[in-house]
C-alpha cells in the first residue's frame, strides 16, 4: 500500500498535561508554602510551627479528591482545550481536517440526493468557503428552544445522523464535525438557504454573535435555492499553522470525486495571483480512481469493478494487477478514507483469497499435494479500492483511520464472492493472469524453502550488522524503542545517556543511500541499510518472497534522531524514503518517529535554564523574558553531554517526538518519486511551488 502522502504530526508524547496545558511557561517547583514577608515590613515572622501547619493544610487540600476537584468543560471548551482528541492534530493535517468536516456534511446531502454540487473556495483572507445545493440546515425551533442550526454549530454530538430518517448513510455520526469547527475558527459564518429565505448566523471562537429573534435566526433576503455556505478562518491561538495546504485539499476533494461519480466539486483557490480553478467530476467512479493510481505503471489487464449489497451494506470494488511485486488496497467507508484499513478489507482479501485458490484448484495450477497459495501471493501486483455504504459505521477513534463493524467484513465477503466468481467464469484470461502473478510469487517461495533459506540471505544480500548496535536488555517489543544516530560522536553520547533497559541505540554512518533512484541489488548491498533490517527483525518487504512480517518487529518504536540541521534533515528524508518504499507497514502502523532536539540553551542571569527548539520558542522567549540571559546554539547532538541527551531527547517524560503518519491515498507515492527520483525537472517545478511553505534552516 504505497500511494498515500506521509505526513508528521506531533504525537504530544513526551510533555505531561500539565506541560501541553502550561505551553512554554515553566513552573518553579521552589515554592514556599509560608507567606511571602516584606523585608521592610513591621509584619512579624511565622513561627517554625505555624509554618509547619500552614503546610500541612496546604498539602491535604493538595492531595484531596473531593467534589470541587470536578471541573466542567462548558460548550465548546473542551474542543479549544484538547483539538487534537477531535481532528487528529494541530498541525497542517488537522488544519486541512476542518475543511474535510465540513465538506463530508455535504457529501451526506449527496448521499441521501439532495446535493450534486459542492464549492470549495480558499479564500484570499485565508479563509475558507464550503457551500452546496442540498436541503440547507435545519433552522426552524428545536426543542430545546433555539434555532436547530444553532444547535449544531455550538453543541457537540448534535446532529441529522443520529437515527435512519434523514440519512441512511453517513460519514460522519459522531455529530462532532461543525462544532468542533466553529470551536477553532476565529470565526465562522453561515448563510443557509431554506424555505424561500437567507438565515444568517456567525460565531467568533464558538461563541454565537448573532441575535436570535424569537430563538430563530434573522433573515437577510429572499431566495428560491437551497443549500447551506459556510465561511470559517482558522484561529492561530490553535493551529501551529493557518495556511491550507492546496495540493492536498485538492487532492482529497478529487478522491471524493472519485467516491461519488454523481457529483461535482468546484475547487478555487483566490490566494494565488491567478485564481486557480478545477472541477472535479468522475463519472467512471473508482473505476478512474484504480487507472489513477496505476497510470505509471505497467497494467496486465484492465480494472475489474463489482459491486451488490449485503444485509443493508453497499458494497463496489475495483481491481486491476499491476507487473510489480507489491499490492495497494484502499479502504473506504462512506466516503472516509480509512488508512488503517478495518474489517471491510479482511472481507475482501480473505473472500478473494479463497475464491483464487479454488480456481487454482480447478485448471490444475494447484496440485493436490501444493499447498494454498497465501494472501501475499495472491495479491502481489494488485492495485485495489474497496468502498462500502454503511448504515452504522464503527471507527477506531474520531478521525475514522480503522473500520470496527464486523458485519461489514461479512457483507464486503459476499458481494467479492459472489460477483468475482462471476466476472472470472466469464473472463477466463484475465483469470489466468491474477492466477500467474500469484504462481510467479509462489514459485519464488518455494525455491527459497528448497534451498532451505531466503535468496535474501545469500552473501551478497547479507543483513549481518555492522556491529554498532548498542541492544537493550529488555525483549518485549511494545516496552522497547530504538533510535537511528546520525554519527558516531552522538550515537557514543546516545549510549552512556540511554535507558539501557529498554533503549537501542543504531549509529549509521553518514547519508544512507537513496533507494528511489537505486535498484534493488545496491540497496539489499549497502551496510547501513543491511545493519536495520537486521536490527528490526521483521524483513524486508520488496519482490522476492515479500517476507516483511510486523509481528516479528522487534522495537515498538523506531525513532530517527538527527541534528536539526539541513543535513540531518535530508538524512531523516532518506530514511523515511526507504521505510516507505520497503518497510512501510512500520510507518501505517505507527511505529516511526522523528525526535525534536532543541536548537537552543538559554542560561538567563537569574532563574532556570531552559530548552528551546526552534526560531519561534527563542522569538516567544526574547519577549517575555526580563534581563540578561546566554544563548547557546547546538549545531548537532555531537555538542551535547549525555546528560543533556537524556533530558532533552531521549527521557519519555520531556523529549518531543513526531510520528510519522500517511494520510492521501492518492498524491504519497507520486510526490516521493518527484523529490527522490531522478528526474529533475519535475523536482524543480515541484519546488518552485511550494517555495511559500517552506521552512529554512539558515
Amino acid at each position: 500500500m504505497k500511494n498515500r502522502r506521509l505526513i508528521m504530526y506531533a504525537s504530544n508524547e513526551p510533555k505531561s498535561v500539565l506541560a501541553r496545558e502550561l505551553g512554554d511557561c515553566r513552573v518553579n517547583q521552589n515554592w514556599s508554602t509560608g507567606p511571602i514577608i516584606d523585608m521592610q515590613s513591621n509584619e512579624p515572622k511565622e513561627s517554625t510551627g505555624e509554618r509547619k501547619n500552614r503546610k500541612e493544610s496546604i498539602m491535604a487540600k493538595k492531595d484531596s479528591y473531593d467534589a470541587s476537584s470536578i471541573s466542567v468543560l462548558e460548550g465548546l471548551e473542551a474542543v479549544r482545550k484538547r483539538p487534537g482528541m477531535y481532528i487528529g492534530s494541530v498541525s497542517r493535517k488537522g488544519l486541512n481536517h476542518l475543511i474535510y468536516e465540513i465538506v463530508d456534511n455535504s457529501v451526506d446531502e449527496h448521499l441521501a440526493g439532495h446535493c450534486d454540487l459542492i464549492r470549495v473556495t480558499l479564500e484570499a483572507d485565508g479563509s475558507c468557503t464550503v457551500s452546496d445545493n442540498g436541503r440547507g440546515i435545519p433552522v426552524g425551533m428545536h426543542e430545546k428552544g433555539i434555532s436547530a442550526e444553532r444547535l449544531v454549530f455550538t453543541t457537540l454530538h448534535a446532529g441529522g445522523k443520529f437515527d435512519n430518517g434523514a440519512y441512511k448513510t453517513s460519514g460522519g455520526l459522531h455529530g462532532v464535525g461543525s462544532s468542533v469547527v466553529n470551536a477553532l475558527s476565529t470565526y465562522l459564518d453561515v448563510k443557509v438557504s431554506r424555505e424561500g429565505y437567507v438565515h444568517h448566523d456567525r460565531y467568533e471562537r464558538g461563541i454565537p454573535v448573532i441575535e436570535l429573534e424569537e430563538g430563530l435566526l434573522p433573515k437577510i433576503g429572499r431566495t428560491k435555492e437551497t443549500g447551506t455556505c459556510i465561511n470559517f478562518l482558522p484561529d492561530p491561538e490553535i493551529f501551529e499553522k493557518t495556511r491550507f495546504t492546496e495540493e492536498e485539499v485538492k487532492s482529497r476533494l478529487h478522491e471524493t470525486a472519485y467516491l461519488n461519480p454523481k457529483l461535482t466539486i468546484h475547487f478555487e483557490d483566490k490566494r494565488k495571483t491567478e485564481p486557480e480553478v478545477i472541477d472535479y467530476h468522475e463519472p467512471e467512479g473508482i473505476i478512474g480512481f484504480v487507472r489513477d493510481l496505476n497510470r505509471k505503471k505497467e497494467t496486465l489487464h484492465d480494472p475489474v469493478y463489482f459491486s451488490g449489497e449485503s444485509d443493508g451494506i453497499t458494497v463496489e470494488g475495483v481491481f486491476q494487477y499491476i507487473n510489480e511485486f507489491h499490492e495497494n488496497v484502499l479502504g473506504f467507508c462512506n466516503n472516509i478514507y480509512n488508512a488503517e484499513g478495518g474489517t471491510h478489507l479482511t472481507g475482501f482479501k480473505t473472500m478473494f483469497t479463497t475464491v483464487m485458490n479454488n480456481y487454482a484448484r480447478e485448471l490444475g495450477i494447484l496440485k493436490e499435494k501444493d499447498s494454498n497459495f497465501t494472501g501475499v501471493h495472491i495479491r502481489n501486483g494488485m492495485t485495489a479500492v474497496i468502498s462500502i455504504k454503511h448504515p452504522a459505521p464503527r471507527f477506531e477513534g474520531q478521525t475514522k483511520t480503522k473500520l470496527d463493524n464486523q458485519d461489514a467484513s461479512k457483507a464486503t465477503a459476499k458481494v467479492t464472492g459472489d460477483e468475482i466468481v462471476r466476472f472470472f467464469d466469464r473472463n477466463l484470461e484475465t483469470l489466468k493472469t491474477v492466477l500467474s502473478c500469484a504462481e510467479r510469487s509462489a514459485k519464488i517461495r518455494k525455491t527459497e524453502e528448497k534451498a532451505k533459506t531466503n535468496l535474501l540471505t545469500k552473501q551478497k544480500y547479507s543483513f549481518d550488522s555492522n556491529g554498532k548496535l548498542a541492544n537493550c536488555v529488555k525483549k518485549d517489543p511494545e516496552k522497547c524503542e530504538i533510535f537511528i544516530v546520525e554519527g558516531d560522536s552522538a550515537g557514543g553520547s546516545a549510549k552512556s545517556a540511554r535507558d539501557r533497559n529498554y533503549q537501542a541505540i543504531l549509529p549509521i554512518r553518514g547519508k544512507i543511500l537513496n533507494v528511489e533512484k537505486a535498484t534493488i541489488d545496491k540497496v539489499l548491498a549497502n551496510a547501513e541499510i543491511k545493519t536495520m533490517i537486521n536490527a528490526f527483525g521483521c524483513g524486508f518487504s520488496e519482490g522476492y518472497g515479500n517476507d516483511f512480517d510486523i509481528t516479528k518487529l522487534r522495537y515498538d518504536k523506531i525513532i530517527i534522531m538527527a541534528d536539526a540541521d539541513v543535513d540531518g534533515a535530508h538524512i531523516s528524508t532518506l530514511l523515511l524514503t526507504l521505510f516507505y518504499r520497503f518497510m512501510p507497514e512500520l510507518i501505517y502502523e505507527g511505529h516511526v518517529y522523528i525526535a525534536m532536539p532543541p536548537l537552543y540553551k538559554v542560561i538567563p542571569s537569574k532563574g532556570e535554564e531552559e530548552y528551546l527548539y526552534d526560531d519561534k520558542a527563542l522569538e516567544k522567549y526574547r519577549k517575555t523574558h526580563t534581563g540578561s540571559f546566554t544563548l547557546q546554539r547546538y549545531k548537532g547532538l555531537g555538542e551535547m553531554d549525555a546528560q543533556q541527551l537524556w533530558e532533552t531527547t531521549l527521557d519519555p517524560k520531556t523529549r518531543i517526538l513526531k510520528r510519522v503518519e500517511i494520510e492521501d491515498a492518492r498524491m504519497a507515492s507520486d510526490v516521493t518519486e518527484v523529490l527522490m527520483g531522478t528526474d529533475v525537472p519535475p523536482r524543480k517545478a515541484f519546488i518552485y511551488q511550494h517555495a511559500q511553505n517552506a521552512q529554512l534552516d539558515i
